[in-house]
């Protein structure tokens, strides 16, 4: 697997590849008088677009816009403040991914919270959580569970390992999103005109091909499922563009290898076991209804919402443009504060902090092309 990842980096393989893009994109020019454009859903690929300059070789030729794929960035400001608030109280111990300790709050920080005394832990291996919780029975444990459909699945699995240990100080605060109600109220919002979607890879092992099927056949728009390196991005990038010369619209796997047609059919037991469809609301969006999953009521001693009661009032406003960098109507350029006010050592708005925030892509590699 490692040499396959190599060769897909490989630049006597990319640089061809990019060459074939160009041409490929010169001929849609031609032909419709416009740019090939094309929305990267996930956080994932929009940092390794960056990343591997393959968005800097394409910038003239092919639109390649950021869409709603960081589950950081999408988790609108009132959670934000509930999760920081939820910190704030006595004997609780706060476990979370690391993308959350700097994303900024209406008043402060996850991580401010911390340097106040608060017990927050960053784990990397989230099942840890239940672990800390059997170690502190005289402590409330609660994991920040932010996550598309990649995330969820350990969720679940921790709540039947808290299960069966038998564990009754363990819960999670559920701010979970998917995939699929997204990408519809884009496409219902119609406020960008796109040629197609490059598909997340990580998602679609969960997913399966078949699930994106109502692109085509309800939105007669194609996408295409493709990984992470180089050469698989512009692989992906070419067989959508070519997809629109040819004005057929379909469903590509460019991802055999690790994504099925079905998806992992144990995780969506799992999904079954543990989960029902909820409301959640999205920065920059709003509520998007059945848009999250959360716990059903028969596990509702996991569930940290039904435990804690938090009130926060109305978020702080300030003149970040993430939702709109979210919804793929702006480039994190256009927003007034970035790089100014807005920057990795002070971020504003999500978008600059998480991993997979398009702002901090843009930031770290990309700057010197405007």
């Amino acid at each position: 697997m490692l040499e396959i990842l190599k060769q897909s980096s490989n630049p006597e393989i990319c640089k061809p590849l990019v060459q074939a893009v160009l041409d490929k994109s010169q001929q849609f020019q031609l032909k419709f008088g416009r740019k090939p454009a094309f929305m990267e859903v996930c956080g994932s690929h929009t940092m390794a677009l960056a990343r591997s300059g393959v968005k800097q070789c394409l910038k003239d030729d092919v639109n390649l816009i950021s869409g709603p794929g960081c589950p950081v960035c999408v988790t609108d400001q009132r959670s934000i403040d509930a999760m920081i608030a939820l910190a704030e109280g006595e004997n609780r111990i706060i476990c979370t991914f690391g993308d959350m300790m700097r994303v900024p709050g209406s008043n402060k920080t996850l991580l401010d919270s911390k340097i106040d005394g608060k017990d927050i832990r960053v784990l990397y291996s989230p099942v840890g959580a239940v672990k800390i919780a059997e170690e502190n029975p005289e402590k409330e444990v609660i994991f920040l569970g932010v996550g598309f459909e990649t995330t969820i699945p350990i969720l679940t699995l921790m709540v039947g390992e808290a299960e069966k240990r038998r564990i009754n100080n363990f819960s999670i605060w559920m701010t979970t999103k998917l995939v699929e109600p997204a990408l519809r109220y884009l496409l219902n919002a119609d406020e960008v005109k796109l040629d197609g979607f490059i598909l997340p890879g990580h998602v679609s092992i969960v997913l399966g091909e078949d699930s994106y099927q109502y692109l085509v056949k309800e939105y007669n728009i194609s996408g295409v499922i493709t990984g992470f390196e180089p050469a698989e991005l512009l692989s992906g990038i070419y067989k959508g563009i070519d997809l629109a010369l040819k004005d057929k619209v379909a469903i590509i796997n460019n991802h055999p290898a690790i994504v099925t047609k079905t998806g992992n059919q144990v995780i969506h037991q799992w999904f079954d076991k543990y989960l029902i469809p909820c409301d959640e609301a999205w920065r920059g969006i709003g509520v998007i209804p059945e848009s999250g999953l959360d716990l059903k009521p028969e596990f509702d001693q996991y569930n940290a919402k039904k435990r804690f009661t938090i009130h926060v009032g109305e978020p702080r406003k300030t003149k970040c443009r993430c939702g709109e960098v979210i919804r793929g109507l702006i480039s994190p350029t256009d927003c007034s504060l970035f790089g100014k006010a807005c920057h990795p050592m002070n971020p504003i708005g999500p978008c600059m902090v998480s991993a997979e925030g398009s702002c901090s892509a843009y930031y770290q590699y990309m700057r010197e092309s405007f």
